[in-house]
């Protein structure tokens, strides 16, 4: 990277379920305020913005945005499924990075509805049959929402090669719930156990119970980026900046390896900590906090392998250390979580750059991690795309 980039304003607003919020305009464009507010500065010093959210027509990002202000920017609209507001943060950063831009606004929201995913355009192909063709073979069980097989599938697979116990995940949720009390922002803020969530209503016997996915959500977060020389100019502040990131998508493994955790991105988002470790020269053991892609407590235990926090196969007995939370190796995840603070697609991304940046800057009160310097985002999104981000605090 030839010229640093900082994080110099972030905004979020609380998550809910849907149907008891904003709408996704009215939502985006609070989130963007705040961003704005925080950075202190006005949108008229905004050169370029990037808008991300999954579920919603064409030019939505405009939608949010001309409330906040119309100034004939480039406003472009990004869709990469889960990894959506990682993968504008991914844009921005590269624009700002790269001379193009001094000052950028990314926002993420999504406006969900309930139950599980779904496709929404039905009358051509889907970009998962190649994963429900592998998913078909490896676990069957049509009859369950696809991502609950994809995911549910990854952790059975985990499970058979390396004897993790179901209780291994339930430990998860237990942690982002624990996580969540201290995040007046997340949608699910009541402490459930490990029991609790064993106990919680079957979803698939032997493989996941209804606590171990997370909720769908509403939601909306943002970021602004600028360059050191902007920065100096206008007085904004520095103190954390984005170290290293990587973004990374399918290899053939993905569907020939034969291995459900490959399908769901074991090896996107391995590739992606790779790159990310190299560039910033700085490795997993030296983290401080993690923000990663729990959509399942399955994805959150492979995910500690895919970046290194632990060895592959290590993970229960990483979880059963209490290395993963306040007090262990690494804290994973201290907002919660999209198993407990929630999931609202677009936002999520930026929902974890806010976190870390909090984190970063020691403002993350009750939650925060203790010395916090060095911080690792993973955001995924099956299709497929993996972006990896370390910020460095100063």
């Amino acid at each position: 990277m030839s010229r640093e980039v900082f994080v110099t304003g972030v905004g979020m607003i609380p998550f809910a379920k849907p149907g008891t919020g904003a709408v996704y305009d009215a939502m985006g464009a609070q989130a963007a305020r705040e961003a704005l507010a925080d950075a202190g500065i006005g949108y008229d010093l905004i050169e370029q913005a990037y808008v991300g959210y999954v579920y919603g027509d064409s030019t939505a990002g405009q939608k949010a945005l001309y409330p906040v202000g119309m100034s004939g920017i480039p406003i472009v609209n990004v869709n990469n499924n889960c990894s959506t507001g990682s993968t504008a943060l991914f844009l921005a950063r590269q624009a700002v990075q790269s001379g193009a831009a001094e000052c950028v606004l990314v926002l993420g929201f999504e406006q969900m509805s309930p139950g599980a995913l779904a496709s929404v355009f039905t009358d051509r192909p889907s970009p998962f049959d190649p994963f429900d063709a592998v998913t078909d073979k490896l676990v069957g069980h049509a009859e369950i929402p696809l991502a609950l097989r994809y995911f549910g599938g990854a952790g059975q697979a985990h499970m058979r090669k390396y004897g993790t116990p179901l209780e291994a995940f339930a430990r998860i949720r237990a942690k982002a719930s624990r996580h969540a009390v201290n995040n007046p922002l997340a949608l699910f803020r009541k402490e459930v156990t490990t029991e609790d969530v064993m106990n919680a209503p079957v979803i698939w016997d032997g493989v996941m119970t209804r606590l171990m996915a997370c909720p769908p959500t509403c939601g909306a977060a943002a970021a602004v980026l600028v360059s050191a020389d902007f920065a100096k100019k206008h007085g904004l502040r520095t103190d954390v900046s984005i170290a290293a990131q990587a973004m990374t998508t399918d290899r053939p493994s993905t569907f020939e390896s034969g291995d459900m955790m490959r399908l769901v991105g074991y090896d996107m988002a391995k590739e992606a900590a790779a790159k990310v470790y190299e560039q910033a020269g700085i490795g997993p053991d030296d983290l401080d906090v993690v923000e990663l892609h729990d959509c399942f407590a399955h994805n959150e235990l492979i995910t500690y392998e895919a970046l290194g926090l632990c060895p592959e196969g290590g993970a229960d007995q990483f979880i059963r250390a209490g290395d993963n939370t306040y007090g262990g190796k690494v804290v994973t995840n201290p907002s919660g979580g999209l198993l407990s603070k929630g999931h609202p697609l677009g936002a999520t991304g930026l929902a974890q750059c806010y976190e870390l940046t909090h984190q970063l800057r020691g403002s993350a009160g009750a939650r925060q991690v203790e010395g916090a310097r060095v911080a690792l985002q993973h955001n995924l999104g099956l299709g497929g795309a993996c972006v990896v981000t370390m910020y460095r605090g100063r």
